[in-house]
């Protein structure tokens, strides 16, 4: 049996764990309201994560490229990104699932036919989606100062017309 066909038996073990591994990035009053990932409309971000890491656990063992999944990724890292968290923090979770893959396989990994190579390629493609990850952190990072700028001119500008108004009526 492959190291591959191990993971896919016992992924809802292993996307529950990633997902609690996520969780408990956050306060500890927003983690109760957040395992409860059933509900999309009452708990959008919980049900986004739920979907986002299960959607990226499958692309992870297809090795699909990163931006063939970014819309899983995307979901997760839009939310993170307007969220209080260091960069480090709001991508550190895809590195996460390898210390998950590794408790999950334990003595397994080592029984499982070119285990290794397939671990290390593994490894790799979660490397590469952490980089492409923090890209889009960045792009939406940018986003929003960039918004946050708009929103400081556009008030300077109406202060500057209400002192010309101002200024206008005591001539």
């Amino acid at each position: 049996m492959s190291l591959k066909d191990i993971l896919r038996e016992r992924k809802p073990a292993i996307v529950t764990k990633w997902f609690e591994t996520v969780v408990a990035t956050y306060h500890e009053e927003t983690r109760g309201p957040l395992r409860k990932a059933k509900a999309q409309f009452a708990n959008p971000v919980g049900f986004n994560l739920a979907e986002g890491l299960d959607g990226l656990f499958d692309a992870v063992l297809q090795e699909m490229l990163p931006d063939t999944v970014s819309t899983s990724l995307d979901v997760i890292v839009r939310i993170r990104a307007v969220q209080d968290f260091a960069p480090s923090e709001a991508v550190g979770f895809i590195f996460q699932l390898k210390r998950i893959l590794r408790d999950e396989l334990g003595p397994e990994a080592a029984a499982a036919t070119g285990a290794a190579a397939e671990l290390a390629k593994i490894d790799g493609v979660i490397d590469d989606l952490a980089l492409f990850a923090f890209d889009l952190y960045m792009r939406c990072r940018e986003k929003i100062y960039d918004l946050k700028a708009q929103e400081a001119r556009t008030m300077t500008f109406r202060l500057l017309q209400k002192a010309q108004a101002m200024a206008d009526k005591e001539e």
